[in-house]
């Protein structure tokens, strides 16, 4: 069953019936994404939230420049949105772009608020994954403001192996604010140290 990444996921927080694994199921969506198509694009209003089956995916806001500013990657078992956006159905302000052939269960705004009413545990499970999302960003604030550019590279690829593997270095540069060059020097360094 395709859904069972998610079921399976969302069991680690609350336990679901099988009829409610049933209702669930019959309320998503399953897309497929070529690598390079977005997800969402800054301006547009997030229309659902989604979990990754598989695939890797960037979050990122484009300034008047075209520079981007990666905030998130997201792969296998995490979720994606603007949640912003999605919540007050309002334009976006990131555009979710996938970096390799993506495969989502995407939930509707309406199809969420039906979910919340006909499972109401549910609702405190997305309560749960947006309380994590909220304490990993504010955690990345901090980790930006306190850490230097080496420190703040270890920590990524401390924390996150398999998608530095996975993704192009330019990429890892504009998530950690730092120029490819300036990861390659780190890197150079790194080496130099072992």
């Amino acid at each position: 069953m395709k859904i069972q990444p998610l079921l399976d996921y969302i069991n680690r927080y609350v336990e679901l019936t099988p009829e409610e694994a049933a209702i669930i199921e019959e309320k998503v969506i399953f897309r497929k994404y070529l690598k390079g198509q977005f997800v969402l694009q800054q301006g547009d209003v997030c229309k659902y939230q989604s979990f990754v089956i598989s695939g890797c995916t960037k979050t990122y806001y484009s300034d008047e420049e075209g520079q981007e500013h990666i905030v998130l990657f997201s792969v296998e078992d995490w979720w994606l949105s603007d949640i912003g956006s999605f919540m007050s159905q309002s334009p976006a302000d990131f555009n979710i772009q996938c970096i390799e052939p993506t495969e989502l269960i995407m939930f509707s705004y309406e199809a969420t608020e039906y979910l919340y009413e006909k499972i109401p545990k549910l609702e405190r499970f997305f309560r749960q994954v947006l309380e994590r999302g909220l304490v990993a960003t504010q955690k990345r604030l901090i980790r930006n403001f306190s850490l230097s550019a080496k420190e703040h590279y270890l920590y990524f690829k401390e924390q996150y192996p398999e998608i530095e593997q996975r993704i192009p270095q330019y990429l890892v540069a504009s998530y950690l604010g730092i120029t490819k060059e300036f990861l390659s020097k780190i890197k150079a360094q790194l080496l130099f140290e072992e």
